[in-house]
């Protein structure tokens, strides 16, 4: 049977040939929205809730002048249904994530998804964020509302080229230092290091009031290795290399992938972050929904 409109529009052979980034992320998030038959933009209203404090990279204009003139500190009004969440995505720009069996890339598809949840929480008038980083904090941009923001976020995503080695527990820590809001804090990385290590670097996220959901993104190749003859590997971070013998790669190595994988589920479990595993030849409708439900839990 033949794949739907939207399955169809959202595959990522088809999202390349749009080239340009907001135009994949506003197609991937009309393509969800067509075959979810909903709309995103649900409980909205304008009725006063509460104030808080300025933050860099809020919309000055919202900024409640009365209350600056009386206490020399700067305000905002929230209103009920209005920016309930700040969204900040971390993605991994290092060398690994520039490995492709095929046409797209790990960073494209890693891009492509930061792009769509940035998209999707611009529409339902959330603050975006983006961190980039490979062994250190390569690109910050602070979470947002601001109309601006998105287009500064698809500017960082699109002009970066994967490069490094990964170190993910100071672009963390950097994260916690700079964000002091609770939130939803995606991390997209292909997490091809020791489920022990990435649980050092990411428990500085647990007990700080954020919803963590980490999407693991792999080409199909490191899910299925696919050898016919004896191959030499050369890790593209160390530059270290191993040759792969075809029979104990058949025997050993989907094993322990599936390992490694599970490994790095237990680390979001035991920080109470929620892990989804994205393949690069798969539509991005998946991981939007899973998004999508994972925020619903949250509401």
């Amino acid at each position: 049977m033949a794949d739907a409109p939207a399955t169809r529009l959202l595959k990522p052979e088809v999202l390349q040939q749009l080239a340009n980034l907001e135009l994949i992320a506003r197609a991937s998030i009309d393509g969800f929205l067509i075959g979810m038959h909903r709309s995103l933009n649900h409980g909205f209203s304008q009725e006063f809730a509460e104030y808080r404090s300025y933050q860099e990279g809020d919309d000055p204009r919202f900024i409640d002048w009365n209350v600056f003139a009386r206490t020399e500190r700067m305000y905002l009004k929230q209103y009920w249904g209005e920016t309930n969440t700040h969204l900040t995505l971390l993605v991994d720009c290092s060398a690994s994530m520039g490995f492709s069996s095929g046409k797209v890339s790990k960073y494209e598809y890693a891009s492509w998804l930061a792009a769509s949840l940035a998209f999707m929480a611009k529409r339902q008038q959330d603050a975006v964020g983006l961190l980039l980083f490979s062994e250190k904090v390569e690109h910050f941009r602070p979470p947002s509302a601001r109309s601006e923001a998105l287009h500064a976020v698809l500017h960082l995503l699109e002009h970066t080229e994967p490069g490094s080695g990964t170190a993910l527990g100071g672009p963390v820590r950097d994260c916690c230092d700079r964000i002091n809001r609770p939130g939803i804090i995606v991390v997209i990385s292909d997490f091809l290091d020791h489920p022990e290590k990435i649980f050092d670097e990411l428990r500085p996220l647990h007990g700080r009031g954020q919803d963590v959901i980490l999407f693991q993104v792999l080409d199909p190749q490191e899910l299925e290795l696919n050898l016919k003859q004896s191959t030499r590997f050369q890790d593209m971070e160390t530059g270290a290399a191993v040759n792969v013998d075809t029979q104990f790669a058949a025997e050993e190595y989907s094993a322990a992938m599936q390992q490694h994988i599970a490994g790095i589920a237990e680390v979001a479990k035991s920080t109470q972050a929620d892990h989804h595993v994205m393949r690069t030849d798969e539509p991005l409708d998946e991981a939007l929904r899973q998004y999508l439900m994972h925020r619903q839990r949250r509401v």
